[in-house]
């Protein structure tokens, strides 16, 4: 039988999606359609993956949301190497699933999400960093 999450955990989790769909609504209002949300593959999950037509370009989005009183680098810190590669990994295996977006350019992009413990979404939440191209597949 699988440990229920703590109430805490729980409340990170909701935390985490609600950052998750902030940065899917601001993706979208930049005329980018977002193909994936929290994909799972044995290699992990993919919080977004979204598309732009004007530019060809498919994105893997990894979402950190913390406090607003946290520094805006540590969700930053989180994107370890170890992260990064199993990200390429299930990037990896989301274009053996979807062939039809394996001509186009892709890049690992990491959004930076800020949100106040007391406000409502998506009042609360906040676009700190968006960071186009973070890491690349070549490093690894």
């Amino acid at each position: 039988m699988a440990d229920t999450p703590s109430p805490e955990k729980l409340a990170a989790l909701a935390v985490g999606e609600q950052g998750e769909l902030f940065v899917k609504q601001h993706l979208e209002s930049q005329g980018w359609q977002i193909v994936a949300t929290r994909w799972r593959c044995r290699w992990g999950e993919l919080d977004l993956v979204a598309f732009h037509a004007q530019t060809k370009i498919l994105a893997f989005v990894e979402v950190k949301t913390r406090q607003q009183r946290s520094l805006d680098h540590q969700g930053l810190l989180a994107i370890t190497p170890s992260k990064q590669r199993k990200t390429i990994r299930a990037a990896m295996q989301f274009l053996g699933n979807f062939p039809q977006y394996e001509t186009y350019g892709c890049r690992f992009d990491v959004a930076l999400v800020t949100h106040s413990k007391t406000a409502t979404f998506p009042q609360g939440f906040r676009l700190a960093t968006y960071l186009e191209g973070a890491f690349e597949a070549d490093a690894f």
